[in-house]
C-alpha cells in the first residue's frame, strides 16, 4: 500500500523537478541520518546527531548548486568540529568511535543520497536539454536522469526477490543475509538489464545499448552490496529494521539501502561516459 502511494508521488515530484525534488531528497537525508544516529546509540555510541543532520543537509544543498568548494568545506568543517567537540566532552572513552561514526553517517547517507540531486541537476553542467521520446512526449533530461536509479534499483530488487523466492538454492552471503541466493542475484541481473533497455526506449533515448548493458550489470552488482552493508550494520546492532518510519517497511535506510550505492554509480557513469 505504501509503495502504491509513494511511486506516483515520486514520479510527480521528479517531473516537477527543481526545488520540489530537492525537498524530497533532503527529507530522505534528514530521516536517514536520524535513523543512522539512532542505530549508533543502540550500539552504545554517542554520535553528534545535530551536526550530522545539518552537515548532511548542507551536502544536499551543495549538490543542488553544484558547489564542489562548499562540499569540501562542509566535510572539512564537520571533521574538525566533531573532533573538537569530542575533545571537550567530559567522558572521552571510545572517542574514535563517536567521531568516526558521526562522519561515516554523513558520508554514507548524506553524501551518497545527494547524488540523486546531482543527477537532477546534471544538465546545468552540460546544457539545458529537452528531448522527445518515442511517444512524442517532451521530457527534461534532468527528470529522466533522476528517475533512472529508482527504476533500475527497484527492478533489480524486485526481480532478485521473485527469482530468489521461486528458484533460490545457493546462498549468496549467508553470514549477513541468509535469504539472498545466487539465483536471485542472477535474476536481478536479467531484470535490471531488460528494464534498462525498456527505459532507454521510452524515457532515455540518449543512452546507447552499451550504456544500458553497463548500467544494468553495474546496478545488479552494486545494489546487493548496498543492501548487504546496511544488513551488516543492523546485524552488528542486533536489530531487524533500522527504524519504524515507514509502516510495515521499516525505516528509510531499509527501503533505500541499495539506492545509496546505485545513485553514485549511475551518476558517475553518466557523467563521464554517457551524457555529453
Amino acid at each position: 500500500m505504501i509503495a502504491i502511494l509513494f511511486i506516483p508521488i515520486l514520479i510527480y515530484i521528479v517531473w516537477a523537478g527543481g526545488i520540489y525534488f530537492l525537498v524530497l531528497v533532503e527529507l530522505g537525508i534528514f530521516v536517514g541520518v536520524y535513523e543512522f544516529c539512532d542505530i549508533l546509540r543502540q550500539r552504545g555510541l554517542a554520535p553528534y546527531k545535530s551536526l550530522a543532520i545539518i552537515s548532511s543537509l548542507v551536502l544536499g544543498l551543495s549538490a543542488y548548486f553544484h558547489s564542489h568548494l562548499f562540499t569540501m568545506l562542509t566535510i572539512s568543517a564537520l571533521v574538525i568540529v566533531v573532533a573538537v567537540a569530542e575533545l571537550l566532552r567530559r567522558k572521552k572513552e571510545e572517542a574514535i568511535f563517536h567521531i568516526s561514526g558521526t562522519v561515516f553517517g554523513v558520508i554514507y547517507v548524506g553524501w551518497l543520497l545527494s547524488h540523486l540531486i546531482l543527477l537532477m541537476q546534471m544538465p546545468r553542467v552540460l546544457e539545458p536539454l529537452i528531448y522527445t521520446n518515442i511517444f512524442d512526449v517532451k521530457i527534461r533530461l534532468g527528470t529522466s536522469l533522476a528517475l533512472l536509479p529508482f527504476v533500475l534499483t527497484w527492478c533489480n530488487d524486485s526481480m532478485a526477490f521473485f527469482v530468489g523466492r521461486r528458484c533460490g538454492r545457493r546462498k549468496f552471503f549467508p553470514s549477513i543475509s541468509p535469504n539472498k541466493t545466487w539465483e536471485g542475484v542472477l535474476g536481478g541481473v536479467l531484470g535490471v538489464v531488460v528494464a534498462a533497455f525498456i527505459y532507454q526506449q521510452v524515457y532515455a533515448t540518449y543512452l546507447s545499448w552499451f550504456d544500458c548493458m553497463a548500467l544494468g550489470v553495474g546496478t545488479a552488482i552494486i545494489a546487493p552490496i548496498g543492501d548487504l552493508v546496511e544488513s551488516m550494520i543492523k546485524r552488528d546492532v542486533k536489530v531487524k529494521d533500522a527504524a519504524a518510519t515507514i509502516p510495515g517497511h521499516g525505516g528509510v535506510l531499509d527501503r533505500f539501502d541499495s539506492l545509496l550505492f546505485t545513485a553514485p554509480l549511475i551518476y558517475y557513469y553518466l557523467r563521464f561516459f554517457a551524457v555529453r
